[in-house]
């Protein structure tokens, strides 16, 4: 008896369906690709576009500067920062235009934030660098060495760098000796001044007093005078006088006229306001040392 195997049509039938099963995996696998690589390319594409409008933004806000547009750059540049936070060039550029329009404050956060984002160490050197002159214009001797310290790190060569780090730690020193900074010693010398104009009130007003008292004092000679004056006439006879001298009236006390003690006062408050005028000259003198220029990007 003969046995039939069917075997080979269920196994044409596997075979067929693990073929289509592989096929539509394929297919499934290829289309989950492509919306992974769709999705991350929609947003690489909006970044590109974004990064290169901002580099556009800060090309025209370095014209406008340059032609003295301040108010057009500083918006420009402020949009480019906005687009682009992480970038250093913006942030310096502003930090630089408000440096130079004396706004040293302002320029100094905008260095702060150029050098915490800056990638390279020649970027990162330029900042400190300009942050160090704006602690140097504050007086903040200590934030300014710190400052051209943390420049020289990232360029151990650049000479003004240095020499502006041995001049802010030569400042630094004097404001350590004089137990303050300088708006320190303004106000003592504020102080001093008007103490020295209290003391040229005070004489003052002791001279006009002792004027009155010589006044005073004159009236009464002139009093005692003239009753003595009185008694030597008395028995003797009237002796006729000028009309002109008749005419003529009694010699009046001199004002104005101050005693010895009181010169020598108003000499000591001049020789003050001389000193005084010299330490500030002195002061402007030593003031006068300037801090190598900002650095350009």
């Amino acid at each position: 008896m003969k046995i039939n195997y069917k075997i080979s049509t269920p196994l044409r039938i596997s075979a067929f369906l693990c073929e289509s099963l592989r096929n539509n995996f394929l297919i499934f696998l290829v289309l989950i690709l492509s919306t992974v690589t769709s999705t991350n390319a929609q947003p690489n594409k909006e970044k590109q576009k974004t990064l290169k409008q901002s580099e556009v933004l800060l090309s025209e806000a370095n014209s406008e500067m340059k032609k003295g547009n301040f108010p057009i750059a500083e918006a420009e540049y402020r949009e480019a920062i906005s687009l682009n936070p992480k970038a250093a060039t913006g942030k310096y550029n502003l930090g630089t235009a408000y440096y130079n329009k004396d706004m040293n404050v302002t320029a100094m956060n905008r260095f702060k934030q150029a050098a915490a984002v800056a990638d390279t160490k020649a970027n990162k050197h330029k900042a400190f660098h300009n942050l160090g002159n704006t602690y140097m214009n504050e007086k903040k001797y200590q934030e300014a060495v710190d400052s051209y310290k943390n420049a020289l790190r990232n360029n151990p060569t650049d000479e003004e760098t240095r020499y502006n780090l041995a001049l802010a730690k030569e400042m630094l020193e004097d404001q350590q000796k004089d137990g303050g900074g300088d708006d320190e010693k303004e106000d003592q010398e504020d102080k001093k001044d008007q103490e020295n104009e209290q003391e040229n009130e005070n004489n003052k007003k002791d001279g006009e007093d002792g004027d009155e008292e010589k006044e005073d004092d004159k009236g009464e000679e002139k009093e005692d005078k003239e009753e003595g004056d009185d008694k030597e006439d008395k028995g003797k006879p009237d002796e006729p006088k000028d009309k002109e001298e008749e005419n003529k009236p009694p010699p009046q006390p001199q004002p104005g006229q101050l005693s010895p003690q009181q010169v020598k006062n108003l000499l000591e408050a001049m020789n003050n306001e001389e000193k005084k005028v010299q330490d500030k000259i002195n002061a402007k003198k030593q003031k006068g040392a300037k801090v190598k220029s900002e650095k350009d990007w």
